[in-house]
């Protein structure tokens, strides 16, 4: 990850009591930011006063990822690709309790904090104004506990002496987002370098990424999800996989003592329905992104409403983290001037549109439908034998 343009005496500065005083301050001052800037570039270098009132800002965004935001430090790509803290939490329960572990290409130290609670980690990044943030938010989460940070390429560092390991590739290495891993930094042929040398290891990727021919049958695949978005798919090796040339689903829900997952070999479609059942089923996003939805068909006796959709049909009300539930009040034809009418009569105020299949721009749509009501639906769009199909349903609690 080199995305910093300020130098690591900066980011020192910035992470240490001097920063910090400067950071409490400017965190409380509720004036305009042209006022609170100009204030600060009276006794800060420009570079500084850019760090401060940026880091204040990357903080607030921080919350939904770190509970102790308030009080780490963040780049903004940084915080993008970091792991959040439920998510990290969740994938190092799979690793050895209190053995060495290592965290290659740690960034600011999503991953590098869960691992640290569970034992002694050593992290590791070519940036150093990253290892930087990272070495502080350790210190400032997990004070007690045993973190080392260096500064290095992954291909020149040591893991003999790891019990396993985790890696966060780098997926913009010429500045630009891509799904490929052989063009990640590092790339597969480092890491698989590193499987020789520790076959216990773990690999952060899109969830999207395209993986080396070798990899699927090699180790277990696992999609995870929090809030409806899958976050990330994690490549597990040597003993931290669980099912070897297996694919997962995990669902991740803060409030719920379990994670929700479900596994299976991803080369199978649910069979078609007839008719369409009482109620329409929306597999979780890391399920469809598993290719799993067979499986959780399966489970709950559902069909597919039409093949390669996802949405799923049953006649049961079911309660699973890994479906999203709708009462099916009406299916009749994508036929905007049908659809009003339907609108009107229910007396639908909030409405909202999915689609899968169609092309059709949903706030057109929602334009044309001219709302009006205090009644709240939700519209399905998606093609069912050929047609274009509107389902007109109602969320299940």
């Amino acid at each position: 990850m080199t995305e910093q343009q300020n130098a690591p005496d900066d980011y020192r500065w910035l992470t240490s009591a001097d920063g910090e005083a400067w950071l409490a301050k400017a965190g409380v001052d509720r004036r305009s930011t042209l006022i609170v800037t100009a204030e600060l570039r009276r006794q800060l270098s420009p570079e500084r006063t850019h760090l401060v009132l940026e880091q204040v800002e990357l903080r607030r965004r921080a919350r939904q990822k770190f509970s102790a935001a308030e009080g780490m430090f963040f780049t903004p790509i940084g915080l993008e690709q970091a792991t959040d803290e439920f998510v990290a939490s969740y994938k190092a329960r799979r690793f050895p309790t209190g053995a060495p572990v290592a965290d290659l290409c740690c960034g600011i130290g999503g991953d590098l904090l869960a691992l640290a609670a569970r034992g002694p980690v050593t992290g590791v990044d070519r940036d150093p104004a990253v290892a930087v943030i990272a070495a502080a938010n350790a210190k400032a989460v997990l004070p007690q506990a045993t973190v080392t940070v260096a500064t290095t390429d992954v291909d020149r560092f040591d893991i003999h002496e790891f019990a396993a390991w985790h890696i966060d590739p780098d997926r913009r290495p010429e500045g630009r987002r891509t799904t490929r891993v052989d063009l990640h930094e590092p790339g597969p042929e480092v890491i698989d370098r590193l499987r020789r040398k520790c076959g216990a290891g773990s690999i952060k990727l899109a969830p999207a990424a395209t993986l080396p021919d070798a990899w699927p049958a090699e180790a277990e695949l696992e999609w995870i999800s929090r809030g409806g978005e899958c976050r990330q798919l994690v490549c597990w090796f040597g003993s931290l996989a669980r099912d070897v040339g297996r694919r997962r689903a995990s669902i991740i829900d803060p409030r719920a003592a379990e994670v929700r997952s479900i596994t299976g070999a991803g080369d199978e479609h649910p069979p078609k329905a007839d008719a369409l059942g009482q109620y329409l089923y929306e597999p979780d996003a890391a399920v469809l992104a598993a290719e799993l939805t067979a499986d959780l068909a399966a489970e709950h006796d559902l069909a597919a409403i039409t093949y390669g959709i996802g949405y799923l049909t049953g006649d049961r009300v079911l309660a699973d983290p890994a479906l999203a539930g709708f009462a099916i009040h009406e299916v009749l034809p994508l036929d905007r001037r049908r659809l009003r009418a339907v609108m009107r009569e229910r007396r639908i105020g909030r409405l909202e549109i999915k689609k899968r299949g169609v092309d059709i721009d949903i706030e057109k749509l929602r334009q044309e439908l001219k709302l009006s009501g205090d009644h709240s639906a939700t519209l399905v769009l998606l093609p069912r034998d050929g047609h274009p199909t509107a389902i007109v349903a109602e969320r299940l609690s």
